[in-house]
């Protein structure tokens, strides 16, 4: 468990019994793993973990396409209030039905963003849990009859397609932290583990693939989170990009994680250790294209965002500075 963490469900529960955006019966103890916590909702509260401006339409969403929500029960978002996806979703979610807003987050990531694209066919602008419009990565087991958003397969917290200043199509897959660490366990143990690692290694080790192997100590070193998950994101992105996903001639990775969540910045493969100091840095070292994965500071996306062009936002705007407000 990390230091982070740790900060963020102590201040989160004073914000749970004084912020005027949860209910009454909201600001009781929640249950999770089989015991009452302060920093989580009760059960038949969690929805009340959504910012209350996007709660009916995103539960919508998460139904209309399959998606399963992580810790979540019965269609209903995890009680957490440090979940990771309730974070991205509260965020990001606000954004989908209004373009030029979502134009303007985006364009200090990409300076040369004209307009958003749809992604897919929701009427919104903006979509969650991506996992390609195709199995590029052959991530179907025996018995799967489809893929799942949300769960089981290689996904993206949100994608956004846009038309840069040259009239190329891009698109930008996010993965979205917030109180994540890991520890040192390889994913590349026992049976499961061998099935990993027949899945992704011809595309590790091919000749044009994002990964640079000869920089690489061993491919199994790429088995501890979060690069494990880096890996198979950063291969998703490139045969997106490769077969031209939705027309797009680029497809970058954006990374968004607090700043302050120093414990997600180590680097937890021991062979891996050595090459770098964090663990964002040490990955896009690996790549043969670096730009084509961005590091962005959560408090700099906010701070760069200038709502008072978009007051439709504003209420949003202070419930994401008085709950997130690292």
């Amino acid at each position: 468990m990390g230091q982070f963490l740790n900060v963020e469900k102590e201040r989160l529960s004073t914000w749970k019994q004084t912020t005027p955006y949860l209910g009454e019966n909201a600001r009781d103890p929640g249950v999770y793993r089989r015991r009452p916590r302060l920093f989580c909702l009760p059960k038949h509260c969690a929805e009340e973990n959504l910012y209350h401006g996007i709660r009916l339409s995103v539960l919508g969403y998460f139904v209309a396409f399959g998606i399963k929500w992580h810790d979540g029960r019965r269609c209903k978002c995890s009680n957490h209030l440090c979940d990771s996806m309730v974070s991205c979703v509260n965020f990001l979610f606000p954004f989908a039905d209004k373009p030029e807003a979502l134009a303007a987050l985006l364009r200090p990531i990409f300076p040369s963003l004209k307009r958003v694209m749809p992604m897919e066919d929701s009427g919104l602008w903006l979509a969650l849990e991506w996992i390609g419009l195709e199995n590029y990565l052959g991530e179907l087991k025996r018995g799967d009859r489809e893929r799942t958003r949300g769960a089981n397969f290689t996904s993206f917290d949100a994608a956004v397609r846009f038309e840069d200043t040259s009239g190329r199509t891009q698109i930008a897959l996010i993965e979205w932290k917030y109180t994540e660490s890991y520890g040192r366990t390889s994913k590349a143990e026992g049976k499961s583990g061998a099935r990993r690692q027949a899945v992704y290694r011809d595309f590790f080790e091919a000749a044009n693939g994002p990964i640079d192997a000869s920089k690489v100590p061993d491919y199994l070193d790429l088995f501890y989170e979060p690069f494990y998950q880096m890996m198979r994101q950063q291969l998703l992105a490139h045969e997106m990009e490769k077969h031209r996903e939705l027309g797009a001639e680029v497809v970058t990775v954006v990374h968004i994680c607090p700043a302050r969540n120093t414990d997600f910045q180590r680097i937890t493969s021991p062979n891996l250790a050595p090459l770098g100091d964090s663990a964002t840095g040490m990955w896009k070292s690996l790549l043969r294209k670096p730009e084509r994965f961005v590091e962005v500071h959560t408090e700099d996306l906010l701070r760069s965002f200038d709502v008072s062009a978009f007051p439709a936002l504003v209420d949003w705007h202070n419930y994401i500075e008085g709950r997130y407000q690292f």
